[in-house]
């Protein structure tokens, strides 16, 4: 039996010649260290590793045969052959493939709900550098979905914590940490030699900025968004493939669609769409698989279906980064385009007439009721909002999109004080009310959020 054992190893490890170091043989024992043909190399390499001794094992040479195009990689260590031990027997990944992602490199632009995910997944894949643009901190709010961080993390700065967390899954892994907004100033330097870029952005100025750097510099993005229960990935600026602005021509209008502070997110669904994101950054990066380059793929998580959807390249060249913000209808945060759009208000100041609706403050708000003040309280956050906190003086609650269809059950004859979670909504909603004729309109500045806050404390902050 154990003659039979000691055969088996040796035929095993001649299988594996392209792979062992060992000192060289003649004659007979030259011939039966042929390589046997037919035996995936990958299969061989594990079974012989499992087989040899160990002070044998010690000195396993990771190389594939001269000239495959894989001399310039980086070799495996020890470490690394059995961390990473069930990639090697994969046919499609193997020793090259694993080496492959040792010397690749993947720029995360998030370290959120998306980003989560697919950075753990990719750190423990093997990818050697990694990435992470964020200029957020860890709030409670984000360990919902956001598995990376944790509660002792709280208040940390987000990529300090996920290159905690990511070291702490694989310590062979470089991680390179921009604590900043990515910008038109500083998209291109910092996308800048990375293989793969994957978009776990949660605006849309973010994701046309990523989008037009990549294409730019022709790095492939992973892009990835989610909402409710639902979730996109695709794969833009692949081989000359569609991008972004392939899918969405022009951007929606600020407050159209939901973000997912407004609209909610099923905790799970990033971590669905973040590891297929980290799957399509996998197989660029080994060059296996069909891509979802010109593929739109659309998951639903309680219908638990999968559709895809057709994508072209039919967008126009881009020439070049602009500002982002404005183009997608915002306030352009940078200097220079902030003096600009407050000079452009200024001027559209004198030649237009005032607001048609007041800012009040919480303060000011509370002093005015503590004075007898009795305004209609329209509360203009969704329903299920509602029933974490509420101001128990509110009239009404009626989502901002639908004031118009209750404009009718308002009071005209009486002040209507508008607020929804931090400001935003219900400025929204006295803009429409003031289009349909509403003259005495309030709108409480930081909403919910800061009358909690500032006023009454024992509600609930979200």
């Amino acid at each position: 039996m154990c003659k039979l054992r000691c055969l088996t190893c040796a035929a095993l490890a001649a299988c594996c010649g392209a792979f062992i170091s060992s000192p060289p043989t003649t004659g007979k024992a030259a011939a039966a260290a042929a390589p046997a043909t037919g035996a995936p190399k990958q299969v061989a390499f594990e079974r012989a590793a499992q087989c040899i001794p160990w002070p044998r094992r010690r000195q396993l040479s990771l190389t594939t045969a001269a000239g495959d195009g894989s001399e310039d990689l980086p070799h495996l260590t020890q470490d690394e052959v059995r961390r990473y031990s069930r990639h090697l027997i994969l046919p499609d990944v193997g020793v090259e493939g694993q080496r492959r992602l040792k010397a690749s490199s993947v720029l995360a632009i998030g370290a959120g709900g998306l980003g989560s995910p697919a950075l753990l997944y990719l750190a423990a894949a093997g990818v050697g550098r990694v990435g992470i643009v964020d200029d957020d901190v860890v709030d409670e709010s984000n360990l919902q979905r956001q598995v990376i961080h944790g509660t002792s993390t709280l208040g940390v700065s987000k990529v300090e914590s996920a290159r905690t967390r990511i070291l702490d899954i694989n310590p062979h892994v470089q991680v390179e940490l921009y604590p900043e907004q990515l910008t038109s100033d500083n998209a291109l330097d910092i996308i800048k030699g990375y293989d793969v870029v994957l978009d776990g952005s949660d605006n849309f100025p973010t994701k046309y900025l990523v989008n037009d750097a990549c294409v730019l510099q022709g790095v492939p993005n992973v892009y990835g968004a989610i909402l409710g229960f639902e979730g996109q990935v695709s794969v833009f600026s692949y081989k000359g493939g569609p991008n972004y602005r392939d899918l969405l021509p022009v951007p929606p209008n600020p407050g159209d669609v939901p973000s997912c502070a407004e609209g909610g997110v099923l905790g799970i669904l990033p971590g669905v769409i973040g590891c297929i994101q980290a799957t399509e950054v996998i197989k660029i990066l080994l060059g296996k698989g069909d891509v979802l380059s010109g593929r739109l793929l659309i998951y639903d998580a309680l219908k638990m279906t999968f559709k895809e959807s057709a994508l072209l390249p039919r967008s126009e060249p881009i020439a070049g980064l602009v500002d982002y913000q404005g183009f997608c209808g915002f306030a352009p945060k940078s200097s220079a385009a902030a003096a600009a759009a407050a000079a452009a208000a200024s001027a559209a100041a004198h030649a237009q007439p005032p607001p048609r609706f007041e800012r009040v403050s919480a303060q000011a708000a509370a002093e005015r009721l503590a004075s007898g003040w009795s305004p209609f309280v329209l509360d203009v956050r969704l329903p299920q909002e509602a029933k974490i906190a509420s101001l128990p003086f509110a009239d009404m609650v009626v989502p901002h999109r639908e004031v118009a269809r209750v404009a009718a059950a308002l009071p005209r004859d009486r002040d209507i004080l508008v607020h929804c979670k931090v400001g935003g909504r219900s400025s929204k909603a006295c803009e429409t009310l003031a289009a349909l004729g509403f003259e005495r309109l309030y709108n409480l500045e930081g909403g919910i959020i800061a009358w909690a806050n500032e006023i009454d404390r024992s509600l609930a902050v979200y």
